[in-house]
C-alpha cells in the first residue's frame, strides 16, 4: 500500500487529462491512467516516467467497457487507496455535428455511453476505495451542458445528464467532495473535431485549467459546479 496519493484519470493520453497527470506526477502522486489509444497513452506514460513520476500504470481501453473499468479500479486497489477519480474521457460524436432533427439515434446512444453512463459506472466501482480514502470525484463537463448552442445537442445533453448525476451523487455522499467542472474552451483534439477546418489556435493550451483542477483535488471547496479557469490553485 502506498502512502502517496493516488489518482485515476480517464482520457489521459492528451489534452487536459495529460496536462493534469503531468502536474500531479510532479508532486509525487501515483497515477492510474486510461485512454482508448494504446500508443498515445504509452507515450504519455513514458513522458511521466522519464520526468521521475513516482508510479504510473497506463491501461488502454474504452471506459464504456465494463471489463476495462474493472481493470482500472483493480489497479488502484493494488495501491491500497484512491484519492481522486477524474472522469475526463469524452467523445464528441459526429463531426461536423448535426442538428438534433438529424442526429442518428444509435450514435447518440454511443455518445451517452461514454460521456454519461461510463463515468457513473466507474464511479460506482470506485466508491468503496474513494470512501475509504475520503477521496474526491471530478467529472469534467462543458458550458455546452448549460447553454443551448446550435449543433451541440448530442454532446451537450450528454454532459448535462452527467452534471445532474454528479449533483445527486454529491447529495447522496456528503462525506465525499464531488465536483463537476467546466474547463473552458481549450486547444484540444475534441475542440478541433467540433470545428473541422477552422483555426483554433486562439484557444489556450489545456494547462490553463490545471490549477483550477488542482484546487478541487486539494483545496477545501464544497461539492458543486465550478469553472476551472476561474479558480486558483490551493
Amino acid at each position: 500500500m502506498t502512502s502517496r496519493p493516488v489518482a485515476l484519470i480517464t482520457g489521459a493520453s492528451r489534452g487536459l487529462g495529460r496536462a493534469l497527470a503531468r502536474s500531479l506526477a510532479a508532486d509525487g502522486w501515483h497515477l492510474v491512467l486510461d485512454a482508448r489509444g494504446a500508443d498515445a497513452l504509452e507515450e504519455a506514460a513514458a513522458e511521466l516516467r522519464a520526468a521521475g513520476a513516482a508510479g504510473v500504470e497506463a491501461l488502454a481501453g474504452d471506459v464504456a467497457d465494463a471489463d476495462h473499468r474493472r481493470r482500472l479500479v483493480a489497479a488502484a486497489e493494488r495501491l491500497g487507496r484512491l484519492d481522486a477519480l477524474v472522469n475526463n474521457a469524452s467523445v464528441l460524436g459526429p463531426s461536423p455535428q448535426p442538428a438534433l432533427a438529424d442526429y442518428p439515434l444509435d450514435v447518440l446512444r454511443s455518445v451517452y455511453e461514454v460521456n454519461t453512463v461510463a463515468p457513473l459506472a466507474l464511479t460506482q466501482a470506485a466508491l468503496p476505495l474513494l470512501e475509504r480514502s475520503g477521496g474526491r470525484i471530478v467529472d469534467v463537463t462543458s458550458d455546452a451542458a448549460v447553454e443551448g448552442y446550435e449543433g451541440w445537442g448530442g454532446y451537450g445533453s450528454s454532459k448535462a445528464a452527467l452534471e445532474q448525476l454528479n449533483n445527486v451523487l454529491a447529495a447522496e455522499h456528503p462525506a465525499l467532495r464531488v465536483y463537476r467542472v467546466d474547463p473552458g474552451d481549450l486547444r484540444t483534439q475534441l475542440h478541433a473535431e467540433a470545428f473541422p477546418g477552422e483555426d483554433i489556435s486562439d484557444r489556450p493550451e489545456p494547462d490553463v485549467a490545471v490549477p483550477g483542477l488542482r484546487r478541487l483535488l486539494q483545496g477545501d471547496l464544497p461539492s458543486g459546479r465550478y469553472r476551472a479557469q476561474e479558480l486558483e490553485a490551493a
